[in-house]
């Protein structure tokens, strides 16, 4: 069985949906490893590391997809890729299934099965699969990191000879894996830290970690989480009672970093022009969710942008990408993670269960049809 990794095409990629250590156990379990020449070079992933691992070299996408059974790729394949796969063959990536239905589509058609990983049930056992968490991660830590490189001041409190710095105050709004994340960065590097969300249970969390909780309304935050663990649609009064109290709260802050996505779904807005317009110069905003629209009023995708009062909006795209190492290694242990209880060592092959919820919540083609509940109008 012939596994193929090729080099990541879309703009600003820099990933890889294999390491050494993945290719050398999917190696072990008897498959054909074929990676593209380059693949990993962004992810300071070589060659000679694949080829020692296990791995063949191809020269061409072309090559290394010819005639592959499986395709392990971070982003959904192009039109291109697609027309290089052949029909039955299985395709693991971040697929962008919810907003991205006219491809799918188009996989469907070209008779591939296609799992999106990004559709990871939110299960204790599928933890090890789940791509999203793991990339954002590494995208909470960079956020602050970004914040910093353009925060014209120091982070945590000094104390010298010529005077004392005041610690940075920090707001994190959205408590997910990565706001988490973003949390436990700054208080490490000695900031103020306080955070929100619509979910009452991520309290907690937020003070395990040394912030404080900012709450917007009790009552409605009750019921303000899916049963998979995300947050839901909030109902329009709610925002209107976010922005009251965030309004009051963001004047007083430095850094400011926004994380809260809906998966499908436009990134609601959490802070508004006003809000912008209400912060000291020099304040910093990192939103995380620019890429689906954004969190922030005034967020230009893959750009630092200046508001009139001197605030800077800070809307890197692919975030993990800016980590492709690391990044590069927990995606792809992620999907060896999912792919390992379906090996069948005897056959050397892949033999998906499909009654299994990690295979059956990720899966949108098969036998060349768009299957998904989510996008057939069966789901919610």
């Amino acid at each position: 069985m012939k596994i193929a990794i090729p080099k990541e095409t879309r703009p600003g990629e820099k990933r890889v949906a294999a390491s050494a250590d993945v290719v050398k156990k999917l190696a072990g379990f008897g498959f054909d490893v074929v990676v593209e020449q380059g693949a990993g070079r962004q992810a300071a992933i070589t060659d000679a590391e694949f080829q020692a691992a296990g791995a063949t070299i191809a020269g061409t996408a072309a090559d290394a997809l010819r005639d592959a059974d499986a395709v392990l790729k971070i982003q959904r394949p192009t039109a291109e890729e697609i027309g290089m796969m052949k029909s039955g063959a299985v395709v693991c990536a971040h697929m962008s299934a919810l907003t991205e239905k006219g491809d799918m589509e188009a996989m469907a058609k070209a008779g591939l099965t296609v799992f999106a990983m990004e559709l990871m049930p939110r299960i204790s056992r599928a933890q090890s699969m789940d791509i999203l968490s793991s990339q954002s991660n590494l995208a909470g830590y960079k956020a602050v990191l970004d914040a910093c490189n353009e925060y014209a001041s120091a982070l945590p409190m000094m104390m010298t000879a010529a005077g004392t710095i005041a610690p940075a105050k920090v707001f994190i709004m959205g408590v997910g894996v990565a706001g988490l994340q973003a949390i436990a960065t700054a208080k490490r590097l000695g900031a103020v830290v306080t955070a929100t969300d619509v979910r009452p249970a991520t309290r907690e969390q937020v003070e395990s970690l040394g912030g404080k909780f900012l709450t917007v309304d009790a009552d409605m935050e009750r019921d303000a989480e899916t049963a998979g663990g995300y947050a839901k649609q909030m109902p329009p009064e709610y925002f209107e009672k976010q922005k009251a109290v965030v309004s009051e709260h963001i004047k007083k802050q430095d850094i400011v970093i926004t994380t809260a996505l809906i998966p499908g779904r436009k990134a609601p807005v959490l802070v508004t022009k006003e809000m912008v317009a209400s912060m000291k110069a020099g304040s910093v905003i990192v939103d995380l969710a620019v890429e689906a629209g954004g969190n922030v009023e005034g967020a230009k995708l893959g750009e630092v942008a200046t508001s009139d009062n001197g605030v800077l909006i800070v809307g890197h795209a692919n975030v993990p990408s800016r980590l492709a190492k690391d990044a590069s290694q927990l995606f792809a242990k992620n999907l060896l993670n999912f792919l390992t209880p379906h090996v069948d060592k005897e056959n050397k092959t892949l033999k998906f269960d499909f009654e299994d919820e990690t295979v059956s919540g990720t899966c949108v083609c098969k036998g060349g049809a768009v299957v998904h509940p989510q996008l057939t109008g069966q789901g919610a």
